[in-house]
């Protein structure tokens, strides 16, 4: 058996064991809840044959992969097909602990690179993946032994409706993108209907103006060996016109309907006449069906061909429901087989009762084809996620103690990593959306540089021109830069922070942004959680701090953002020293992997480790003169410390994070001077707080009846009859929840509603958050059972 008959085996295979994969989820499968399982039979088989082409034929084991969401069940029948996926899982596809919906680097068993289900965000990450390859083999540190890998995308064509793919493209251009093969699952279908006409023309217009090669995949082998024919050009002219809800309809209908349709539009002209003539039905059917993504030979022909590393799209004509009763339906996207029709694919695919799931079943010669397997590139034994060592911490850079801002103090920190010849300063790499430096980054650029593949002339030095701005673009800088889209952003620190896996280098990165923005690119940063990317997110400036700015640049609910997005621990220190502190521990936590057990573990994440996002403020406070020890650190890091203790005469706990610390220390002066016991508690992270009360209670409730937070052993020295108030610059149900833990009278103090201008005491006064509003607060709780 020959290369090309075998690949068409297997994509034969791989199109059956998909499809009864969603079959048996829906109709096979006990279904105890009665809510729809789901699965897309449709969407999956338009890219059987393209994946089994990649996967049996082209890709090699350093290739990396996103896989169309819609796609996961031909995925994980070809994993299943190389030994890589059990039957266990893929028997319970879409039920707790099978194979996945949509393939996930965290959930899944199987080889999967890069998560995709959020459609479009896959497509966008190959991109930066490849950039961050090219930028890991750029610098002198790196192991270069390993050959360079394609980023492939496996894009359905509706997937191409989300702005950030366009957003990626202009990135990629600007950086001089390279090994980047987009393969677009052409069927002009999506969820709701049929594509518009002539989007074609549109794509590969965008594309070319990017500067990437455009393939067309649109006639296979048979189609041009029939073009060949006397008449076969009049056919291929009827194919090209021919309207997309048309060509969908027909497949559909079947030969007959070709046939008929055919002779009516081209009419009798003798040889095309002819050459319908010559094919039955079946056979008619059959040709028209033969588009090019579905040509194992013509697939394999351009891949093989495209030897440049020029990013390149692939524009693969396909058919939705390809070679299943569903081809071609206006309904097809979410329809599923009936007893009926999986009855006649069973048939078709010569697969017997009782052997669905057998791997080789139906095969004509399934001792070749195992040998075939064998002989497969990208199926070797290794395993394809590469590991690289921890990168040891320089402990907390101190920067002084005179009044300052957080994101002052954030970039002073950064420069004095930099100044370092530490290789945690060597393995960071920062980016930012645009705002490099107005959120402090611009002292780290000007001694580590910025990235580029290529050295590039700062024009304004060379002209003696004086600027604060010494940023020279070269390989071994350690700044990426990029344009203004958010979403760009945190998939660039999605694919930097995967490095360690993808590419065996590990990269601590840091992306810095204004805080308010974090809520454009959310899917995006949920999405490099979702695929446990580590990273560092500094977001400044914040709240209605930002007082000069305005509502739109004035964040409220980033704080709840942080306290509910997994895999990421928020953190929003009022003092420099907390924010080294922070820091410190930041780059040691996004390099854990849960092979021991560290200190502090109240919760899962710290053995585990994830990503750290830091909410830092312009405003300038007094610092407290101190020294840190590890009490102080500890409770930093836990969440909470006391900035002024308790004692068993207290009155009223005055609990702020963040900016509002002055205000806070302003409030209990104020009510202590008239004896009364005001305590203060420094609250840096509410997120570490409220995740270390939720592992209390969920231990209790297992058997663990000792098992205490932190919040609550600070709260326990507090009087019943003592009341709390809880101050933040944003949404007060950030701190809310404090008085639920022991039970203790609460009132929340923050901002609910968009902001505006005016300064800072116009701004606090009018958001009832000023040091008036919180002492009125406290008054109001002390003297109340």
């Amino acid at each position: 058996m020959d290369r090309i008959a075998s690949i068409e085996a297997l994509t034969r295979k791989a199109l059956w064991l998909s499809n009864w994969m969603i079959h048996h989820a829906n109709h096979i499968r006990p279904n105890v809840d009665g809510v729809k399982v789901g699965g897309h039979q449709a969407s999956s088989a338009s890219m059987a044959a393209i994946m089994a082409a990649l996967y049996f034929g082209v890709l090699k084991p350093e290739d990396r992969v996103a896989v169309k969401p819609h796609a996961a069940p031909v995925f994980h029948a070809i994993q299943y097909l190389f030994g890589k996926q059990s039957l266990e899982k893929i028997q319970q596809f879409r039920a707790f602990g099978g194979a996945q919906s949509y393939p996930s680097r965290t959930k899944d068993s199987d080889d999967v690179d890069i998560s995709t289900g959020s459609v479009g965000l896959g497509v966008a990450f190959t991109a930066f993946a490849s950039l961050i390859q090219d930028y890991v083999r750029a610098k002198p540190w790196a192991d270069t032994s390993r050959p360079e890998g394609r980023m492939v995308a496996l894009v359905g064509d509706a997937e191409l409706d989300e702005g950030n793919v366009y957003e990626c493209l202009l990135e990629g251009w600007k950086h001089g993108l390279r090994n980047t093969w987009w393969v677009i699952d052409y069927n002009r279908q999506s969820l709701d209907g049929v594509v518009r006409e002539g989007l074609y023309d549109r794509i590969e217009a965008i594309f070319r103006a990017f500067d990437w090669t455009v393939v067309t995949l649109k006639y296979g082998a048979l189609q041009r060996s029939v073009f060949a024919e006397p008449g076969g050009e009049k056919l291929k002219a009827w194919i090209d016109a021919a309207p997309n809800a048309i060509y969908s309809a027909l497949m559909f209908r079947g030969g007959a309907a070709w046939r008929e349709r055919l002779s009516d539009e081209i009419g009798d002209q003798g040889d095309v006449s002819a050459l319908l003539a010559r094919r039955s039905d079946a056979e008619l059917a059959e040709l028209m069906a033969n588009l090019g993504g579905h040509c194992t030979q013509s697939l394999l022909e351009q891949f093989e061909a495209a030897g440049s590393d020029k990013p390149t799209v692939f524009i693969a004509y396909t058919v939705k429901g390809w070679a299943t009763p569903l081809a071609g339906h206006k309904d097809n996207h979410a329809g599923q087989m009936t007893g009926a029709q999986i009855e006649q694919l069973r048939r078709a695919m010569q697969v017997r009762e009782g052997h669905e799931w057998d791997k080789l079943e139906g095969l004509a010669d399934p001792a070749a084809i195992e040998r075939f397997l064998a002989t497969v590139p990208f199926n070797t034994n290794e395993s394809r996620r590469h590991t690289s060592p921890a990168v040891a911490t320089i402990g907390p850079q101190f920067v002084g103690t005179g009044p300052t801002s957080t994101q002052t103090a954030f970039g002073k920190i950064l420069d004095a990593i930099a100044k370092t010849d530490s290789d945690l300063a060597r393995r960071i790499v920062t980016t930012s959306p645009d705002v490099t430096a107005s959120t402090n980054l611009g002292t780290w650029v000007n001694r580590r540089n910025l990235y580029a593949n290529r050295e590039m002339v700062d024009v304004f030095q060379k002209e003696a021109i004086p600027s604060a701005q010494k940023w020279r673009f070269t390989p071994e800088g350690q700044h990426l830069e990029l344009g203004i889209a958010e979403m760009n952003l945190f998939l660039a620190l999605g694919a930097a922070g995967l490095s360690h896996s993808l590419f065996g280098e590990r990269l601590l990165p840091i992306g810095t942004l204004y805080d308010p923005f974090i809520s454009r690119g959310a899917d995006a940063l949920n999405y490099a959680c979702y695929q446990d990317a580590r990273f560092l997110l500094v977001a400044t400036p914040s709240g209605v701090s930002l007082a000069g700015e305005g509502g739109a640049h004035q964040s409220i609910a980033s704080p709840l953002i942080g306290m509910a997005q997994d895999g990421l621990a928020s953190f929003e220190p009022a003092f420099a020293d907390e924010l080294s502190v922070v820091m410190d521990w930041a780059f040691d936590y996004m390099q854990r992997s849960g092979d021991a057990r560290p200190d502090l573990a109240d919760w899962p994440r710290d053995v585990t480790g994830g990503s750290v996002y830091l909410r830092l403020s312009t405003r300038s406070i007094e610092q407290p003169p101190r020294k840190v020890d590890k009490a102080l650190s500890d409770g930093i890091i836990r969440g909470a410390y006391w900035l002024k203790p308790p004692t068993p005469e207290c009155d009223v706990v005055i609990a702020y994070q963040g900016v509002l610390a002055s205000e806070a220390i302003a409030a209990a002066g104020a009510i202590g001077g008239d004896r009364r016991n005001v305590a203060v508690l420094a609250v840096t992270s509410a997120d570490r707080l409220n995740a270390g009360w939720h592992a209390a209670q969920r231990a209790r409730l297992h058997g663990d009846h000792a098992a205490t937070s932190h919040i609550e052993t600070l709260l326990a020295d507090i009087p019943y009859r003592a009341g709390l108030v809880t101050a933040i610059d944003a949404h007060p149900a950030t701190l809310g929840w404090l008085g639920s833990v022991l039970g203790h009278r609460t009132i929340t103090l923050g901002v609910e509603h968009f902001g505006q201008t005016g300064t800072v005491n116009d701004l606090y006064a009018h958001f009832g958050i000023d040091a008036a509003a919180i002492e009125n607060a406290a008054r109001s709780l002390i003297g109340r059972a």
